[in-house]
């Protein structure tokens, strides 16, 4: 067993709609169906004695598909070099050195086809924000019980690409203070964020979905009023 490597994630936030029996979201807005910190955040808990040093903690960001890497480095399998990956190698950081980052590490994330949010270091940027519909809090559901930002969890899915929405998450981890656009941070930030999101946007190859349809039975692929904007996932 010393020699194992095992690592503890899970797919996404507390889903708030299940009330008692979903956990809780502590100091992050929202939960699941969201693209709120609640909605993704959650803690990784990595194992292997003889290659991680016990108590050790890092900072850095990472997703699912950094195991990609991470595993392929490990086993030292090559990966094709033909292609570029949606995936970083965790293991200098894990194995060596708590403190070091993956500076160019970024977070993507997108409901349906739409990139609504980027996070890079401690800072997140909404291009497009969308909490809990009307339709859905008529029959009691609701993704952000009991929070409420103006001009963030909005109802509708709401465009802020022409005064995106910044935040620093170290200093607010809950998303509840924006960072004012009149000021250096957010315009020296800002640039950093828009040439991120540019590169990514044009060396993206969509690929077909493992899901091709509409499925009016699964509110993830089909949420409400998505015909009517064109944004169904399809």
């Amino acid at each position: 067993m010393n020699n194992v490597y095992g690592i503890i994630r899970s797919d996404n936030g507390p889903a708030l709609t299940s009330k008692d029996d979903a956990g809780r979201s502590g100091p992050f807005l929202c939960g699941k169906q969201t693209t709120f910190e609640g909605g993704f955040r959650e803690p990784a808990i990595a194992w292997w004695p003889t290659k991680i040093p016990s108590g050790t903690i890092t900072r850095q960001i990472s997703t699912h598909m950094d195991l990609f890497r991470t595993i392929a480095t490990i086993a030292e399998i090559s990966i094709p070099d033909d292609r570029q990956y949606d995936s970083n190698d965790l293991t200098k950081i894990m194995f060596n050195n708590s403190l070091a980052t993956i500076p160019n590490a970024s977070i993507f994330y997108y409901r349906g086809d739409t990139l609504m949010a980027i996070r890079h270091g401690p800072y997140k940027v909404h291009y497009w924000t969308f909490s809990t519909p009307p339709e859905e809090l008529n029959v009691g559901i609701d993704f952000c019980p009991g929070q409420n930002v103006l001009n963030l969890t909005t109802p509708q899915l709401t465009d802020h690409n022409s005064s995106p929405l910044l935040f620093h998450l170290y200093r607010d981890p809950g998303e509840r203070f924006r960072i004012n656009p009149t000021n250096d941070e957010y315009r020296k930030t800002m640039k950093i964020m828009n040439k991120i999101r540019d590169e990514h946007q044009q060396q993206l190859i969509v690929g077909e979905p493992q899901l091709n349809y509409c499925d009016r039975a699964a509110m993830s692929w089909h949420p409400p009023g998505c015909e009517e904007i064109n944004m169904c996932l399809s």
